[in-house]
Parts: C-alpha cells; structure tokens; sequence
C-alpha cells in the first residue's frame, strides 16, 4: 500500500491525463503527441514511478522553450540491416521517438524472430518500462539498455565525484496473465526521486548520496544545492552525487549501460562534458520472439509460469510481506491509484500548476 508523507493531494488519473496533455499542448506539441506525453507520464505515477512521472512536466517544459527538446519530431533510421536499426532521435521528445523505435523493433522482431534497435539523440524517454510492456503486449521479450549523454548524477563505486547517468535497465517478459517486468536505475534512487524528495514527497534512503568530501547524505540539497521551495531543481548546482546501488554490482551495470546506449549507437556518453545543457537519452534494444525462438510459445509460457510460482511460494522472510515476481507490484499499484488518484506532494502539484499558469492553461476544476 502507499505510504504518503502529510500535505499530499490526490489527483484522478483521467483528470490529470487531461491536465497535462493541455500543458503540452500549449507548449507547443500536437494534440496527440502531447497526450501521449501525458499519459506516459500519468502511467508511470499509477505504475508507482514517481520519479518519471508527472513531476517532470515543469522540467518538460523547460526543456522545450530553451530548444533542447523538439516537438512533433520522427526519429530517423540511420543504418538499417533488417535484424538491426540504429535510428536518431533527433532531439523529440523521448516518449514520441522512443515509442517509434520500439514500434520498429517489435513489428521486425515479429517477422523475423528478433530485431536490435539502437536510438540515439532522443529526448527524456521516461519509464522503460513502458516500452518493455509494449513489446511484451506483442508477446515478445524485450531488454533495453539506457543511458543519459551529457548527463552525470552518479559516482562509481569507490568514488566521490560523478561520473555516470543513472542508466536504466529494462527486461520485460511476455506472460498471459502479465508480464515480468523488471525496471530499475543502477543509481542507487533515480534522480527523479531526488526531484520528489525536493518537492516535500518521500524522503531518500539513508545515504543514497554522497557529499563531494566522501559523507553519505540522504539531503536532496546534495544533489541540486540551493533550491526554492517551488521551482526548477538543478543538478549542475549541487556538489555531490547520487550511489550506484549494489556497491560494485550496480556501478558496473551503469559502466555497461553508458558503454552500449551511449558508445554503441552514437549518442554519446554521461561524460566528459564539454557544454552545459542539452541532455540526451540514448537505448539499445533487444526484442526477442517466443515463437521464433523456441518453437512452441505454450511450453514457454509454461515453463515460466511454474519458475514464476515456485519462486513466488518462498517462505517469506515477513509473513506480511511475500515474495513477489518483478512487475507485481506496479500491478497492484495500478490498481490502487487507479481507484484513489494519484499521490502528488503539495508543493509538486503547485509546481505543475505554476508551469500551466505561465502558459495560460487553467487549472483542473
């Protein structure tokens, strides 16, 4: 269940869709490009993903006046060798050239039996594990590796200085009754939480960052210095870092990740940064038939189903608390929001508002 700190307002997910999708489309995007913003967005907070929720709409925004991201763009096929794709984003906004992308590389992977897709020069492309759920709708496997070019957040295990993105890892695996979704940052927290945290939402992990002088902090200052109470969150003001999760583990997965999203298509690396500014998110793809691979696609569902159920009848560690697959609790969270709205720390909300108010878009009645 959600556990929300006092002052947070709860929003329907329709009317919040909606909202947001007029915010978009007052900054300048189509219609249907701006609800598909939105709902991403919307989608990510049911999914229980605040930090790729949302909260990023100022931001958004901000990104689309300064030019560093474009509305309404069609991401471009580089190289094309039928099994792979390297394809450049052009600088949209991530959730239209991603989900182009993914489009590609799931409608070959169907053909063919499998297909890599290599994005480059995309826009912020929000929860992964979206476009890992789309492909598993088609009844494919698919894992995704992503890093932010000209992003650096996080320190490397050992280190006190940043060095990577928070580079996020998808595999999603198709299922009848759902999909195993496994999603996550190898940075300790995304620094979308960082955001939520600055916003008066949930407060980080003991030392989840690290001060520039090596002592671990939980103090989202750390990250953005200097902030209003309302208002943009800058990382280039802070002096510290976020952890990679899992000490060595996690900082090598982040290493990989900036090495195959970032070297691999083109896009380029979280560093060194030459110029303050754009970011960039860069994802290579990897989707997989069931059908194709194996031959008898009930079998597999089969197979996966008694693996899932035998991991799952674990006797767990806290009987109030069972073991569960990867993907369930998004489910269930789902299912919550949906009935409840969505949780926003007041000061979040008042930042979306203020960002609606600049354009000219009234608030929600």
């Amino acid at each position: 269940m959600d556990q929300h700190p006092p002052g947070t307002v709860h929003i329907p997910p329709r009317q919040l869709e909606d909202f947001c999708a007029r915010i978009f489309e007052a900054a300048g995007c189509s219609a249907k490009e701006a609800r598909r913003i939105a709902s991403h967005l919307v989608g990510a907070n049911l999914a229980g993903h605040d930090s790729h929720g949302v909260v990023r709409v100022p931001r958004y925004v901000e990104w689309h006046k300064a030019g560093f991201v474009l509305a309404g763009q069609e991401a471009e096929i580089v190289n094309d060798g039928g099994a792979f794709v390297l394809m450049d984003g052009k600088y949209g906004f991530g959730q239209t050239v991603a989900e182009q992308a993914a489009r590609l590389g799931i409608a070959r992977a169907k053909a063919n039996g499998a297909c890599i897709v290599g994005l480059r020069n995309a826009g912020h492309i929000g929860r992964a594990g979206d476009y890992g759920e789309m492909a598993a709708a088609e009844g494919l496997i698919s894992i995704h590796f992503v890093n932010v070019a000209g992003s650096v957040l996080v320190a490397p295990f050992g280190g006190a200085e940043r060095r990577f993105s928070t580079a996020p890892i998808c595999v999603a695996v198709p299922l009848p009754e759902g999909p195993v979704v496994l999603d996550f940052a190898t940075s300790l927290v995304a620094e979308g939480k960082v955001l939520v945290a600055s916003n008066g939402g949930k407060k980080l992990p003991a030392g989840a960052l690290i001060e520039a002088d090596g002592r671990l902090s939980s103090d989202p200052h750390t990250l953005y210095g200097d902030y209003p109470p309302v208002g943009p969150r800058n990382p280039a003001n802070g002096t510290g870092a976020i952890r990679a999760f899992g000490d060595h583990k996690g900082s090598g997965l982040a290493f990989m990740c900036e090495l195959l999203a970032g070297c691999l298509t083109g896009g380029g690396t979280s560093g060194p940064i030459t110029a303050r500014g754009r970011i960039t998110n860069g994802m290579l793809s990897i989707y997989l038939s069931v059908a194709h691979f194996g031959g008898d696609e009930g079998a597999f569902h089969q197979a996966a189903r008694d693996y899932v159920a035998w991991v799952k009848s674990c006797r767990p560690a806290d009987p109030a608390e069972p073991v569960l697959a990867p993907g369930e609790p998004e489910r269930a969270r789902r299912a919550e929001r949906g009935e409840k709205g969505v949780p926003l720390p007041r000061e979040a909300w008042q930042s979306i508002l203020d960002t609606a108010a600049s354009l000219g878009v009234p608030a929600p009645g």
